[in-house]
This record gives C-alpha cells, structure tokens and sequence, in this order.
C-alpha cells in the first residue's frame, strides 16, 4: 500500500514547496469566434510530471501548443523559468516536444536524426556524438544508431523521437498523445520507460493524453480539462478520489451516476424511490438535487451488500470478463451500477445474467455534487 505521506510530498505538496518552473496566468485561445481556451491558470513546479487529460475539444492540446508557441495564445501570460515566454516564437522557447506521429527524418539515420538539433558553438562535434551516443543507450537502441526510421518498429520510431526531443537539453518535455498511436503492450512497457527517464533526466515534462490510465501511470499530478475550461488541478489520487466536480467524477475513471435528492436525515439522499445514506450530503439542505457517483469497486453484491443500510435488490443485466476482475453491470427501475468482482467472488455469489443480487454502496465512498454545478 503506498504511504499517503509520500504520495502528497510527491504531488501537490512538493509543487507548493517550490517556485514554479511554468507558470500559466488567465490564458486564453480563441479561433475566430471559437474559445478554445478560457482564462487558464496554472503553475507547474521544476522536475513535475503532469499530464492533461479531457474529452476531445477540450482545448488539452491547445494549451501544449500555446506553451510551444506553436498556437500562441490569444490572451495571458506564461512565464519559464522566471522569463516571460508569451510572444516569443516556438525557436526561442527552451522546451523539446514529441508528436503522435514521431515526425522523424525518413532520409536520416537513427544517429543524424538524434543529432538533428545539436548545432552552433554549443554543440561541438565531439559533444554532439557523446550526447546522440548517451540518449541512445538511454533508450535502449545503441545498437540502432546507423538504421533508418522505416527499419524500425512504432516503438522504436517513437523512443527516437524522444531521444530527439532530449538531446539538447531542454529545460520542459512536452508530449503530445506520444503513445496513441502504438499497440497496448508497447504502449504500456514505452510510457514506463518515459516516466523512469524523465525521473533520471529531471526534467520538468507535460504529456497531453486521452488514456486516462496512461495519465493516472506516470503523472505526479493530472490537470483534468472540459471545454476550454481548467476543471481540477490534483494528484492522480485526488482526482480520483476527491473530484472537484461532477464531470471529473464522471470522466475520471470509471463511475456510474445517479440523481438524486437530499433527505431530512444528515448523510442521506432519495434515489429512485431509495433511501441511500451518503456521507457527502451532509451539509446540503433538504430537498438539493443532486448527482452521484459511486466507483464499480466500491459497489458491494451479495450477502455483504444485504447487510448494508440502503441495499437495493438488482438485476445482473451483463458480465464483462477483465483479466483479473469482472464488471458486472446492474439494474433496478431508475437505477444503473456496475460492480468490480473476482471470478471466483463471481462464481460464489451466481451473478450471471439473470441473476437478482442485493447491491450497495458505502455511504463514505458516494461522492454527491449538487446538481446545478
């Protein structure tokens, strides 16, 4: 179990602790009379690994871009390293960045394009050899050095792109959805070979993503985006657990969602004709609409579920087999939940299709928002 002290230096409390590397004040983006971006504020700390994540169209990818200069911003400011970097041309931004499409030189070597941006005095022969020399042997394709991109597989493309990106020493690493396009295993083993050598490396990275996973995996904090809009700024923790709002409840992970109305009694609400203690309601006022969300691994089933205050009798309408876990979703009138289960908890409690199961959620783990937030 991880230690939560840690988890907090690690996050939102070690980006406190230090004087912010980025720092993004009421950024705004519009694209003839689209707003792409709306009064985005955000400070990231020198060293972080934070990735944005949100729907598509939720400006993520427009804010990468504006932070590279690639799409500057329409209104705002954003500052690296102390220096206003706001007007200046992607050229003069001190940042490395990597594409989906790894957007390597074809007619280029492994080594030539490694090599492509060590120019000028800076970069001596000598140096620049060393320097293609120890990023390839980072990323593990020393051996590589004289092929082209074409006799490499996607992973291998894109850990040259990174090494790429690297090679000059820049003080931010920016991804843009670096591994959407490579098969799950290489996406898996290649964004654990990113996060343990940004670790190594230290430098300050921003990874724009759709997989939530991917972004929960690697990232001290995520920022959670919706149309244009900056939702929740946390730990992968916090997001998950402690969301800001009903969309990052709803979006981060996976959730199933319920109206429903405070009760009289401190701590309940009234969902489908179902008195159904929650702890998060306490402090609203009787009769706030409201919605809930409740994770599938805090819904409980069977004899454990019966002996819960708030137990709903359900229907097992499907079962989705997930390697370790099945999801099995559940239906009473006006109410929809799945729940995470062993196969062999599967098997013991019968919950094939068909099958009626009592079903409940703790009343600490339902998370309530009001419903006109």
């Amino acid at each position: 179990m991880r230690d939560e002290t840690a988890v907090a230096e690690r996050g939102a409390g070690a980006a406190a602790a230090r004087p912010p590397y980025l720092e993004v004040v009421s950024l705004g983006k519009q694209f003839g009379t689209f707003v792409a971006l709306r009064d985005v504020s955000l400070t990231i700390a020198e060293g972080e690994f934070v990735s944005f994540v949100g729907p598509s169209g939720c400006g993520k990818t427009t804010l990468l871009r504006a932070i590279a200069g690639l799409d500057p911003a329409t209104t705002g400011v954003i500052r690296q390293a102390g220096r206003e970097i706001t007007g200046l041309p992607p050229a003069e931004r001190d940042f490395g960045i990597v594409f989906q499409s790894y957007a390597l030189f074809p007619n280029m070597t492994v080594g030539a394009n490694v090599a492509y941006g060590l120019r000028g005095p800076s970069w001596p022969k000598q140096r620049a050899q060393a320097r293609v020399g120890e990023l390839l042997h980072l990323v593990g394709l020393a051996d590589q050095v004289a092929k082209y991109p074409a006799q490499l597989s996607g992973g291998q493309q894109q850990r040259v792109a990174l090494a790429r990106a690297l090679a000059p020493e820049p003080g931010l690493l920016l991804l843009d959805e670096p591994l959407s396009a490579l098969d799950a295993i290489v996406r898996l083993h290649l964004r654990q070979e990113i996060r343990g050598l940004q670790r190594r490396l230290g430098v300050t990275t921003i990874m724009v993503t759709h997989d939530q996973e991917e972004a929960m995996g690697v990232s001290d904090r995520i920022v959670v985006m919706s149309r244009g809009l900056v939702e929740q700024v946390g730990t992968p923790e916090e997001v998950y657990r402690r969301p800001a709002s009903a969309f990052v409840a709803g979006f981060v992970g996976r959730s199933s969602g319920f109206d429903a109305v405070v009760e009289a009694t401190p701590g309940t609400v009234m969902a489908a004709g179902r008195l159904i203690p929650a702890e998060a309601a306490r402090g609203l006022l009787f009769g706030t609409p409201v919605r809930c969300f409740a994770r599938p691994e805090d819904v409980r089933l069977g004899p454990a579920a019966a002996a819960m205050p708030g137990a709903v009798e359900m229907e097992v309408t499907h079962v989705e087999f997930l390697g370790a876990l099945c999801r099995v979703a559940l239906e009473a009138p006006k109410l929809k939940l799945e729940a995470d289960v062993t196969p062999e908890a599967l098997r013991m409690l019968g919950a094939l299709p068909g099958a009626l199961l009592p079903a409940a959620m703790p009343a600490d783990r339902i998370m309530v928002f009001r419903a006109d937030e």
